[in-house]
């Protein structure tokens, strides 16, 4: 009887120890024990926490549940280089007036410190920002745009709202090219305003392969004309296995690591964009972004290209799919979207 009992005593360790490394593994759990009705229950692992716009592992629930920052950010010769967009989990590029172009950079698995140069909003604002549950940090805007925050309900950290604390102007260059803010003090001036700090995530879709959609073919170089006053080209780097970033020629750096700006995905955007009836104090016409819809998609990652179509509504990121309905995802990593009018050819090699 007791060499019974110690033979069960033994196997029941050995269970608990196999079930207890292959939990801890991550892996497949390979012990499974009889419940009441004689069926056996095998227990799953634990689903690893993610970054929801990076794809990447998160250390807790409660990092994963703080709300995203949206910055706008300037991107005219005077503002490169430009302070923590290597950091931003995802990037939209839009095109303003004079042809120039503009950053929402969203930040949310990281905190870098400082951001900038930030500048005024424009009218495609009001679609992201909501479409990430985000806050808002700007440096004014437009009549037009400020109306359109206040309807859309927008969170408003600008200056405008009467946010000082966190933002800072830099001796080390003119104006308005010299707005700079401290993103622990812009979450923390939004916790102290009553503004919600933790949000459901809103994710974009990743998977850790090659490739969800079949088709991907080879790419070197994107080359993208956004407009005559500015075009970018990324050039994937097979070591990094990432697309580098040059703009209008020139090789284009983070101030916070001196480093080229890379990409993990390119996602070009094909968008209306839509004349308003105001102009800028130079004369020339603002437009409107249509982000909520759909259109067509070139999704670049590991060295690929896949075309597809985005959808996006109001209150969720764009999702791609290819022409057989398979759907596209992004490679773990940090994102930038290059939204470009639907008249706009870019050359690959």
């Amino acid at each position: 009887m007791t060499r019974t009992r110690t033979a069960v005593a033994v196997a029941l360790a050995l269970t608990l120890a196999i079930w207890t490394v292959g939990c801890s593994s991550g892996s497949e759990v390979v012990a499974s024990w009889p419940t009441a009705d004689g069926e056996r229950a095998i227990p799953k692992p634990a689903e690893p926490l993610r970054w929801p716009l990076t794809g990447l592992d998160a250390p807790s629930e409660d990092a994963i549940a703080q709300r995203v920052l949206s910055v706008k950010i300037e991107n005219s010769p005077s503002a490169r280089p430009q302070s923590g967009l290597q950091a931003a989990d995802v990037v939209y590029e839009t095109v303003t007036e004079g042809g120039i172009t503009r950053f929402n950079a969203l930040f949310h698995s990281t905190s870098p410190d400082p951001i900038g140069p930030v500048r005024s909003a424009r009218l495609s604002d009001i679609t992201i920002v909501p479409q990430y549950g985000a806050l808002f940090a700007f440096s004014g805007g437009s009549e037009t745009v400020d109306a359109a925050v206040r309807r859309a309900g927008l969170e408003n950290l600008s200056q405008d709202a009467g946010v000082s604390a966190p933002y800072y102007r830099s001796s080390e260059r003119a104006a308005p090219h010299n707005l700079y803010m401290h993103i622990d003090e812009m979450r923390a001036e939004a916790a102290g305003r009553g503004m919600p700090t933790t949000a459901e995530p809103k994710p974009l879709a990743f998977d850790r392969g090659s490739g969800s959609a079949s088709g991907g073919q080879p790419v070197a170089e994107i080359d993208i004309p956004f407009s005559t006053a500015n075009r970018v080209v990324w050039t994937y780097d097979s070591t990094l296995n990432a697309f580098l970033r040059a703009n209008n020629g020139s090789t284009h750096t983070d101030a916070l690591t001196g480093e080229q700006i890379s990409a993990r995905n390119v996602v070009v955007l094909w968008a209306r964009y839509i004349p308003q009836g105001s102009r800028d104090k130079a004369g020339s016409t603002t437009y409107d972004v249509e982000l909520a819809g759909s259109g067509r998609v070139s999704v670049f990652r590991d060295g690929l290209r896949y075309d597809g179509t985005w959808e996006a509504t109001d209150a969720a990121p764009p999702v791609f799919k290819a022409a057989d309905g398979t759907q596209i995802k992004l490679a773990p990593g940090n994102t930038w979207f290059q939204v470009v009018s639907t008249d706009v050819d870019i050359a690959l090699k």
